[in-house]
């Protein structure tokens, strides 16, 4: 019988029991206006709640994204309860909304997350960058522990979603947040493999917290700053080396 790395095991209940007590602050930062935030010119980013959450949930994340000078826009698309075939559709149609020339940054928390990646991979071109929040996008649908709750709420089997799920990378800079404080997700589901994510940055956190942590969203935001500067910086560096090569041919 084959052994199972530990990083690809479930969290403990132990642990799953651990994330209710960021019921309190979820509850607590939940509240203020549910429109954009951040300067008007701030690069735009949209946000993608996780399962079984709202936008009244993402609303230290989108905080924390507006203090760092990012326009943010909630997904407006209300209660996530799990994927269905018009998903990636609807979210086409917001990411057109919020689109105003410039490419938009996704975010997306949990299950979130896995949509952001498959919305990328529709419409790259309208796509900055894919940053995941404890997403379990790689491995095996069973590397959480809620996978059942899923299953009676969502109305499929997580091993049969009514929308393509693909582990490999988007086709646009993507970053992976994960914990190995999760509560939910397996380490191994959320951090990928290598080739699944141009990096994966380890937070020390819970699986809320991502999402209503004033400390932890904060460190997501610095996170993808470095990332951005890193990706970009290198893709600009790139470009003048080609640019510089043609002019001596």
């Amino acid at each position: 019988m084959a052994l199972i790395h530990p990083d690809e095991r479930p969290p403990s209940l132990l642990r799953r029991s651990g994330e209710v007590a960021q019921l309190w602050p979820r509850l607590l930062r939940s509240f203020g206006h549910l429109q954009p935030r951040g300067p008007l010119d701030g690069d735009p980013v949209l946000v993608i709640p996780g399962f079984l959450a709202t936008d009244r949930t993402t609303m230290e994340l989108r905080r924390a994204l507006a203090e760092a000078g990012y326009r943010v826009y909630p997904w407006k698309l209300g209660l996530n309860r799990g994927a269905h075939k018009d998903i990636v559709r609807h979210l086409r149609q917001r990411l057109e909304e919020v689109h105003d020339g410039r490419p938009v940054l996704l975010v997306g928390w949990s299950l979130g997350g896995v949509f952001a990646r498959e919305l990328a991979r529709e419409v790259p071109s309208r796509v900055r960058a894919v940053v995941t929040l404890g997403s379990p996008f790689s491995g095996t649908p069973y590397m959480t522990n809620v996978w059942k709750l899923y299953e009676r709420i969502a109305g499929h089997k997580v091993d049969a979603p009514p929308i393509p799920h693909h582990p490999h990378k988007p086709p646009v800079p993507a970053l992976a947040l994960w914990s190995r404080q999760d509560g939910i997700v397996a380490p191994r589901a959320a951090r990928g493999l290598p080739d699944e994510s141009d990096a994966a940055v380890e937070l020390r956190c819970s699986h809320m917290a991502f999402g209503v942590g004033a400390r932890a969203t904060r460190e997501a935001v610095r996170a993808i700053d470095r990332f951005l500067a890193e990706q970009e910086g290198a893709a600009a560096s790139s470009k003048r080396s080609v640019g510089a090569g043609k002019e001596r041919s």
